[in-house]
């Protein structure tokens, strides 16, 4: 489907103060289709989904899987993301005397326990559910690139990691990085992904 992509700096509701007018919170991502707005990324995915069912990203109510594929998720962004969020503000952006060393460590030993059921899942099947790709591996695909960008990949399973891998090579992977590549570089916006922007 056909697309805008507007890149900001980060963080947005600081370098972008505009940005506020639109999404008074100043988080990332914003969706804006028509007279929707979503601003939660598992919504953003199942929304999608929804809106496309040609794509079988989604997974109906009346497959069998139905209940994985919401819970996997809700669990992406609760369960998997928001601990990392911690890890990366406690570890890197906080001024020196607030940084939290021990909190980081906490919440990243909190995600790698967390982590442990997509190991379980991903060890019997390629795909997190209903037996194909769908927007729940797009979700917790992004929370596995948040933690690979805070260095917390060595220590997954050797499942987790070829999930991982096959992630990254899917064309639509590809795909989506050079497309965020490209409208950096012409909206003139750092290439380096957010979670690397360290002081």
């Amino acid at each position: 489907q056909p697309y805008e992509l507007r890149m900001l700096p980060f963080p947005p509701r600081a370098l972008a103060r505009d940005y506020l007018a639109l999404n008074p919170l100043g988080t990332v991502p914003l969706l804006r289709h028509g007279t929707a707005q979503l601003t939660e990324s598992a919504a953003i995915c199942e929304y999608l989904a929804a809106r496309h069912p040609d794509a079988g990203l989604s997974v109906g109510a009346h497959e069998s899987d139905f209940a994985a594929y919401l819970n996997w998720l809700h669990m992406s962004d609760a369960t998997l993301t928001f601990p990392q969020t911690l890890v990366l503000r406690y570890t890197h952006f906080e001024p020196p005397g607030r940084l939290q060393p021990q909190v980081a460590q906490d919440y990243a030993r909190w995600f790698l326990a967390r982590l442990r059921a997509v190991e379980t899942a991903i060890e019997q099947q390629e795909w997190l559910c209903a037996a194909r790709f769908t927007a729940a591996d797009v979700a917790v695909g992004y929370a596995l690139l948040l933690a690979a960008h805070l260095g917390l990949a060595s220590q997954w399973g050797p499942a987790t990691q070829a999930y991982w891998q096959r992630l990254q090579a899917r064309p639509a992977f590809v795909r989506a990085l050079a497309a965020e590549h490209g409208a950096a570089l012409a909206q003139g916006v750092p290439t380096t992904p957010s979670p690397l922007l360290r002081p």
